[in-house]
């Protein structure tokens, strides 16, 4: 069963940190074909497709599921973002915000390693002005991969104890974890998060996932 009570210091005052989507392969190519003419594809050239469309049609379930997830269980102060979504060279950005075909080009160049700088660099800073304004009791929750150190090495720098992540995500892949988020989304059933300085980032595969039926 499910582990899925966040304490009330969690639900009060936190922001969730969404990981990217990897912007490659055939549903980018899709996307920044010159000849594409579905909705989001021409909204990209027009400069109006938002981050959140963009990164849920590259990934699919798997950002899908954070966009639902997160809007379900939405809980910060007035003025500060619910959710941020960390863009390779840019930081954490809303997903809200509109995004270029050449901003996309860029960012896709940009890889997704504590080692690269120009990514670490631009995350450090992001995640600096955002505490400063939510403050020493604000919590982050980040949606995404604990297992390596590409988003945990430079978030735990600024957040440390304060950056948690849901521990059922431990042993799942990208899609069982999108479909969680969605079953807990539906549900109203919030995740369960645990800090993830200290935490089993690696674990035995969970059982699959039922087959979801409207109720």
């Amino acid at each position: 069963m499910l582990a899925c009570a966040a304490s009330d210091l969690m639900r009060s005052h936190r922001v969730f940190l969404l990981s990217p989507a990897k912007a490659g392969g055939p549903r980018y190519s899709m996307l920044t074909a010159e000849r594409a003419t579905f909705d989001l594809a021409m909204k990209v050239r027009e400069g109006t497709a938002t981050l959140g469309e963009i990164y849920s049609f590259i990934s699919g379930l798997y950002f899908r599921g954070k966009m639902v997830y997160t809007t379900a269980f939405s809980a910060t102060r007035p003025g500060i973002p619910s959710r941020l979504v960390i863009v390779p060279g840019a930081g954490l950005i809303p997903p809200e915000t509109p995004v270029t075909i050449d901003q996309l080009r860029a960012i896709a160049e940009i890889p997704v390693d504590e080692s690269n700088e120009v990514y670490t660099d631009a995350l450090l800073d992001a995640a600096k002005l955002v505490d400063r304004h939510a403050g020493p009791n604000c919590s982050y929750v980040l949606l995404g991969s604990v297992a390596s150190a590409k988003y945990t090495q430079p978030l735990l720098e600024v957040f440390g104890e304060r950056l948690l992540f849901p521990a059922d995500f431990v042993g799942r892949g990208d899609m069982s974890r999108g479909g969680l988020m969605l079953r807990c989304a539906r549900s109203q059933t919030e995740l369960d998060y645990v800090p993830v300085r200290g935490a089993l980032l690696h674990g035995a595969r969970p059982p699959k996932l039922e087959r979801w039926r409207k109720q």
